[in-house]
């Protein structure tokens, strides 16, 4: 059971308990009055039902105000009363009715007493005013904590479908551009023209179907009806430029979705850097299943970097892969020197992997 249900139960089984106690006073100090006893049943129900249909906790007010003017021993049911109300209406209607709540609390106390009392005066608009001020502050405090944990999830939510369009359209975008240079180039040899025009349209062709994609459900076009193997091919067959090999090490075995999307977006976010900032003339992809988990490794042949080189220069790619990878229980190592390449692992739980 959750604090608020808790916190409900309490204040229901305070409210029974408070009207019986009142109840057994009056009956044991007072001559029983058919209008008290009907009241108190229909008070009892009414209550009852306002669980579950909150619209009736204005009969409830209603009928505890009657039974408390012709009863005043009634009164102290009211704390429940306006405690469940300042948890469930909105703070105006919640606040009229703790007013309306304290003044006959106040008034039925004086009664009884036979005269005006002080402190039946001022102890129960101290109270009142107590538990309005604690219970309206813990509502305001689970708003705002509401409203954060709201806006944490769009800002999250938006880093999430950043770093999808980075790694699906960025890889295809900058081979696309490099073919439509090349093309440009070979302008006189239009055979070769043709040729590199040809094969940016089939990229382009690739890039609308993986945007198409990502509008509908964010996961990577090339898994759609295909194995990983088989989109890890695509993905290194779009580089223009750049000669990737993928190898398979270990026996394949099916791997949860999430972690084949996962891979599928690391390596195209790995392919992309090797090809826009590491001027890499080669690339190998290697896919390694073992017991307990599966390895991306993505080598290039590019120009490297060290650690305390700043990474602006290497683009959206690397901070993504490492969130991708440790989103799903695994880890992201980066291995670079200045000459010697650069090469990416992702190592993800396929046993643990949510």
């Amino acid at each position: 059971m959750d604090d608020a249900r808790w916190l409900a139960a309490v204040m229901h089984s305070a409210f029974f308990l408070l009207v019986l106690g009142s109840a057994v006073r009056y009956l044991t100090r007072h001559e029983s009055t058919l209008w008290v006893i009907g009241l108190t049943a229909a008070l009892v129900v009414a209550y009852g039902v306002s669980i579950k249909i909150r619209k009736l906790l204005w009969l409830v007010l209603a009928l505890w105000v009657v039974l408390v003017l012709l009863a005043p021993s009634f009164a102290w049911s009211a704390i429940p009363l306006f405690v469940t109300g300042l948890r469930t209406l909105p703070t105006r209607p919640a606040l009229a009715l703790v007013a309306v709540v304290t003044a006959l609390v106040v008034v039925s106390q004086n009664r009884l007493a036979d005269g005006f009392d002080p402190n039946l005066t001022i102890v129960p608009i101290a109270i009142a005013v107590v538990t309005a001020a604690v219970i309206l502050f813990l509502r305001r405090q689970a708003e705002r904590l509401k409203e954060s944990e709201r806006r944490a999830g769009v800002l999250a939510e938006r880093h999430r479908v950043s770093r999808e369009i980075h790694d699906a359209l960025a890889q295809g975008l900058s081979s696309q551009a490099m073919l439509l240079q090349a093309a440009d180039q070979a302008w006189d040899r239009p055979e070769l023209a043709r040729e590199h025009v040809k094969a940016a349209q089939r990229i382009g062709a690739g890039n609308l179907s993986e945007a198409r994609r990502l509008v509908q459900d964010l996961a990577p076009a090339d898994l759609a009806d295909a194995t990983l193997e088989e989109a890890l091919d695509a993905v290194a067959a779009r580089q223009a430029g750049l000669p990737v090999e993928v190898r398979v090490d270990g026996v394949p075995r099916a791997l949860p979705e999430r972690v084949q999307s996962t891979l599928v977006r690391i390596a195209q976010g790995a392919l992309a850097n090797a090809l826009e900032h590491a001027d890499a003339g080669r690339a190998v992809l290697t896919l390694t299943y073992l017991d307990d988990q599966v390895v991306l490794d993505v080598a290039d042949d590019g120009r490297g970097f060290t650690e305390a080189e700043p990474r602006n220069d290497r683009g959206h790619g690397l901070p993504a892969m490492r969130v991708r990878a440790t989103q799903l229980g695994g880890r992201l190592t980066v291995e670079s020197a200045p000459g010697q390449g650069t090469v990416i692992s992702a190592a993800i739980p396929v046993e643990d992997a949510p």
